[in-house]
């Protein structure tokens, strides 16, 4: 029973990893002074960093519902069902728009609720497609994806307070104090939540304080999680040499994890800039 997998560029799955793997992957659009572009299709990651630093007004959108059904329904002529796997509810409204698309198709799209962004949304779709190679049924995998929404965290330290301001997550008067105390923020991603968790001094004491909270979820919250049952997995905002040394630093404190780096989510980055990193802690399936 053939089952075609779909996710958005949220993922961090490029077009070109999605063609070799077999996933279509449904560029995310930004408004940049009045213009759309789509993520990797005709705006880069350093384009998109090259804007946000001449200060262009940049805002994310969702695709089009003709864009999802057009790739739906191309992708039902060679494949029995869909599992569509967007970004986080929480986070946008594309996922709520997929699954009232797939209302219409008869049972034959199963839309992925599962609260995930950047490298956890890579990861369910990957483990999907592995269950799926195992003999689940779409509808299945959706149960199986969603039943363990919860078993995965997000902690992302940022490294300015420019855009928290300009978007308004943050007043003006806080984002003066914060610049002058050099507060870096530690944001947590925690279901379909993006919210504050701690504040840190500098980078080394944000990556203490996200470690630790890592560690402890690993004991409390996923009850005494061993490193051979866990994603440990890295991302940040234009930061890739940081987040990869502090991926080996960690490597070694848990021994079987598994582990990855990307850039964070664009969806994201807008809202953060650049210079962040973030840890995840995921449950293997």
């Amino acid at each position: 029973m053939s089952i075609a997998f779909v996710t958005d560029s949220n993922s961090g799955i490029t077009q070109k990893e999605g063609e070799k793997l077999g996933i279509s992957v449904i560029p995310m659009p930004f408004m940049v002074d009045g213009k759309t572009y789509l993520e990797d299709i005709d705006l880069t990651q350093a384009q998109f960093y090259e804007m946000l630093a001449s200060g262009a007004d940049i805002s994310t959108s969702q695709p089009s519902p003709e864009t999802v059904t057009d790739l739906w329904d191309e992708l039902l002529k060679e494949h029995e069902s869909i599992v569509h796997i967007p970004m986080s509810s929480g986070l946008s409204g594309s996922c709520q728009t997929a699954a009232m698309l797939a209302q219409d198709y008869e049972g034959r799209v199963f839309v992925v609720n599962n609260q995930r962004i950047s490298v956890t949304q890579r990861l369910s779709v990957l483990e999907g497609m592995k269950l799926a190679q195992e003999g689940m049924r779409a509808g299945q995998i959706k149960d199986e994806l969603e039943r363990t929404r919860f078993d995965s965290i997000i902690y992302i330290c940022v490294d300015t307070l420019k855009y928290l301001k300009k978007g308004g997550r943050i007043t003006p008067a806080a984002a003066a104090l914060g610049t002058l105390l050099r507060i870096k923020p530690v944001l947590i991603i925690e279901g379909e939540k993006l919210d504050a968790f701690s504040k840190a001094r500098t980078m080394k004491q944000a990556k203490a304080t996200m470690l630790a909270a890592v560690q402890k979820d690993m004991e409390v919250r996923f009850h005494h999680l061993a490193p051979e049952d866990a994603h440990i997995h890295f991302a940040h905002t234009q930061n890739e040499e940081a987040a990869k040394e502090w991926m080996e630093e960690v490597r070694m404190m848990f021994p079987g994890a598994s582990f990855h780096a990307d850039p964070l989510s664009l969806s994201i980055a807008c809202h953060i800039g650049p210079g962040a990193l973030a840890i995840t802690c995921t449950k293997k399936l």
